[in-house]
């Protein structure tokens, strides 16, 4: 599919968009803050290198782009999890580890819990008997978060580790309290009330906002035919709110993910060791000379024994690159020479991702040397390359001394 294919009339709102085929089957679903800029993205000549090579493959495979808007971003990013579940997408389900995502899982308990769990720890750590309701998986890990700040504000949930009531100590209990008094777990109430709650909460994880507000304006003017008109002004907020959802949030965290080239992501990788002891890696990010430290990750190396460098490079981008929850880089950047540059594009290759690999050679006293890689890459991203490079050495140091430390004691 080219651009002059493509439809004049999209909207500048949040929605969910369909790439669609020969037969009309959805190739790949996806959400967006604004349909008209992020459907029109696909269509750049550099498609490959901002997302992948597969992207790209869908993109000339499609022969159609729809769209169904949607009132806010968190509603779309509800949608497109839901189409996603419902019609597996080839192109959004090729590749993925969805032992990476997040799902949400409410309890099956007398006061049911809203809880966040990663796919791998929802087969380990409960029985299908322990789970009413469950939705997902959400591969945007940081948006899908922010959503659900969202949701507690307007539906009060619990979210403790324990079974409500079960709390094992003092601070446990205190917390709960806490978050009573804060508006984020709901006041003391029966069971009857907290079931209504739930029950919206589902609803709303299925897409079925509208359902929801036309109930609780039932319940409000039952409230106020009561007189019971206090009650009845907080379930007044609540429609209100779910009306006018702020997701301000959400759409930062939305812009974040896909960033402009300006701000292009920039990631870090670096080893440390003491002769091929007590290994470690890690991985740093800059974005417009700017680290990212919230997203710098740790990796302990598991596959490698002895003293070798790419080796242990390889097993952290293999771990990397299942968490598909990360947003892809532009650039990747590595701590030494040709075999660690190779490596890397290996990894990178065979993960069918498209992701130029910057390697930043040092001298004996452990200062740049040289860049090798990409010359235009080299010279637009000279800088960060550099930060990006100094901050994996630092953290790589760092992660290393504490480790030993810790060992030592």
């Amino acid at each position: 599919m080219e651009k002059k294919d493509l439809k004049k009339n999209i909207p500048d709102t949040p929605g969910v968009y369909f790439f669609l085929g020969a037969r009309k089957e959805i190739l790949y679903i996806g959400k967006a803050t604004s349909l008209r800029n992020r459907v029109q993205s696909y269509f750049s000549s550099d498609i490959k290198e901002k997302r992948s090579e597969l992207i790209e493959k869908m993109v000339i495979e499609a022969k159609t782009v729809e769209w169904t808007e949607t009132d806010s971003v968190l509603e779309a990013l509800i949608m497109e999890t839901n189409l996603i579940r419902t019609h597996t997408p080839r192109y959004n389900t090729v590749s993925k580890d969805n032992k990476s995502f997040n799902h949400l899982i409410i309890t099956k308990e007398e006061f049911p819990r809203v809880l966040v769990v990663r796919g791998k720890d929802l087969v380990e750590q409960y029985d299908e008997g322990d789970i009413q309701y469950h939705f997902g998986p959400f591969p945007s890990g940081g948006l899908f978060r922010e959503a659900l700040k969202i949701i507690q504000r307007i539906f009060q949930f619990y979210d403790t580790p324990q079974p409500v009531g079960k709390e094992k100590s003092k601070m446990a209990k205190g917390k709960v309290d806490f978050n009573r008094q804060i508006g984020l777990y709901p006041d003391m109430q029966s069971k009857e009330e907290y079931k209504k709650t739930i029950r919206h909460i589902r609803l709303f994880f299925e897409g079925k906002k509208k359902q929801v507000i036309k109930e609780l304006e039932k319940e409000m003017k039952e409230l106020a035919k009561k007189e019971r008109f206090e009650e009845a002004q907080d379930v007044k907020k609540k429609i209100f709110a779910l009306q006018h959802i702020q997701d301000v949030a959400l759409i930062k965290e939305d812009a974040r993910v896909y960033r402009d080239e300006k701000n292009a992501r920039i990631e870090g990788y670096d080893v440390a060791h003491l002769s091929g002891k007590d290994m470690v890696g890690v991985m740093t990010v800059v974005e417009g000379l700017t680290p990212q430290k919230e997203e710098y990750r740790k990796f302990k190396i598991k596959t490698v024994d002895k003293s070798n460098d790419p080796a242990a490079l390889k097993e952290i981008l293999e771990r990397r690159l299942t968490h598909v929850e990360w947003p892809l880089p532009q650039v990747i950047v590595v701590d030494g020479s040709t075999a660690q540059k190779n490596v890397a594009e290996k990894v990178l290759k065979e993960a069918g991702v498209v992701i130029p690999v910057i390697g930043v050679v040092k001298n004996a006293q452990h200062k740049p040397q040289r860049i090798i890689g990409s010359r235009a890459l080299i010279e637009k991203y000279h800088d960060s390359i550099l930060l990006v490079n100094a901050e994996a050495h630092r953290f790589a140091i760092s992660y290393h001394r504490k480790k030993r430390g810790d060992m030592l004691k």
